[in-house]
C-alpha cells in the first residue's frame, strides 16, 4: 500500500503544534502552579519561584519535532520538492535513478496535499519537464515534456509531432541501436529525444486539440512512455511543478550514489 507522505507530513506537523501550543497555554502553567503547590518544585530565585517540572514524554518529542516537521512541510509544499525517476520513459533527459528537483511554486503557490491553487504565479510553457498526477487516480506522480497549450492542436504520425499544423524539427544526432537520438526542437526549447529504430507496433498516433485549463504531455523517450497519447490530457489542477536539476543518481540500493549528472534540466 502506498503512503500518502504529504497528509502524513501535515497531519504530524498540525499534531506537534497543537501538542505544544496546548502545553504552553494550558498544561505548563497548571504544572508549575502543582509543583508550586506541592512543594515539589526547585527554587531558582525566579519570579515563578520554581524551576519546571519535568515535560511528559510526549511534549517533550512534540516540542523538538514540530520545528523541523514545519520547516520540511513549507519547503516541501510551496518550494522545492525532491522525487526519484522510476522508468525510462524520459531517456535521454532522465534515466533511471535520478533524483531531480521541483520547483513548487514555478506553476503557483498551492495547498499541501489538496492541491488547490492560492496564488497563481505562471503557466506550464511548452518544453518544460513537468511533474503531475497521473489523471487516472489523481495520485501517482508522472514526469512529462509539455508539448500542447491549451488551445494547440497536436497530431503525432509516422514518429513525427505537429504542433498547430507545423512539423517539429528534428535533428539526427546519432543510431544507438534499438533507438535513434534526435534533437528536437520546441522553439524556446531544444532537447534530446529517442525513437525506436523501424516502424514499432503502436506509436500513439492520433490528433489532438488541448482543452481549456489542460496539458498534452509525452515522454521523450516517445515509443517507450505512457502519456497524453494514450490517456488524455493534464488538467491544471493536478499540475505539481517543474523539474528544473537532477542532484543526485542512485539506480539501486546495491550501487553507489553518484554525482556525475548532477546540473539542470533541458
Amino acid at each position: 500500500m502506498d503512503i500518502n507522505f504529504p497528509l502524513v507530513l501535515v497531519v504530524l506537523t498540525f499534531a506537534t503544534g497543537l501538542i505544544w501550543l496546548a502545553d504552553k497555554l494550558f498544561l505548563r502553567p497548571r504544572r508549575l502552579a502543582a509543583a508550586r503547590d506541592n512543594g515539589t518544585g526547585v527554587d531558582d530565585g525566579s519570579a515563578a519561584g520554581t524551576t519546571e517540572p519535568k515535560e511528559p514524554y510526549l511534549v517533550d518529542l512534540s516540542r523538538s519535532f514540530f520545528p523541523v516537521l514545519a520547516i520540511v512541510l513549507v519547503l516541501r509544499s510551496f518550494l522545492v520538492e525532491p522525487f526519484q525517476i522510476p522508468s525510462g520513459s524520459m531517456l535521454p533527459t532522465l534515466e533511471v535513478g535520478d533524483f531531480i528537483l521541483v520547483n513548487k511554486y514555478a506553476y503557483g503557490v498551492r495547498l499541501p496535499v489538496l492541491g488547490t491553487k492560492i496564488l497563481p504565479v505562471d503557466d506550464p510553457q511548452r518544453g518544460d519537464v513537468m511533474v503531475f498526477k497521473y489523471p487516472k487516480d489523481g495520485e501517482t506522480n508522472y514526469i512529462k515534456r509539455v508539448i500542447g497549450e491549451p488551445g494547440d492542436r497536436i497530431r503525432y504520425e509516422d514518429k513525427q509531432l505537429f504542433i498547430n499544423g507545423e512539423l517539429v524539427d528534428t535533428r539526427f544526432i546519432a543510431r544507438l541501436p534499438p533507438v535513434e537520438l534526435r534533437r528536437e526542437d520546441l522553439g524556446e526549447v531544444e532537447h534530446d529525444i529517442f525513437l525506436t529504430m523501424g516502424r514499432s507496433g503502436d506509436s500513439g498516433e492520433g490528433e489532438w486539440v488541448v482543452p481549456e485549463d489542460h496539458y498534452f504531455v509525452m515522454g521523450d523517450n516517445r515509443d517507450n512512455s505512457n502519456d497524453s497519447r494514450y490517456w488524455g490530457m493534464v488538467p491544471d489542477e493536478l499540475v505539481v511543478g517543474k523539474a528544473f536539476a537532477i542532484w543526485m543518481h542512485w539506480k539501486s540500493f546495491t550501487s553507489l550514489p553518484s554525482f556525475d549528472r548532477v546540473g539542470g534540466i533541458e
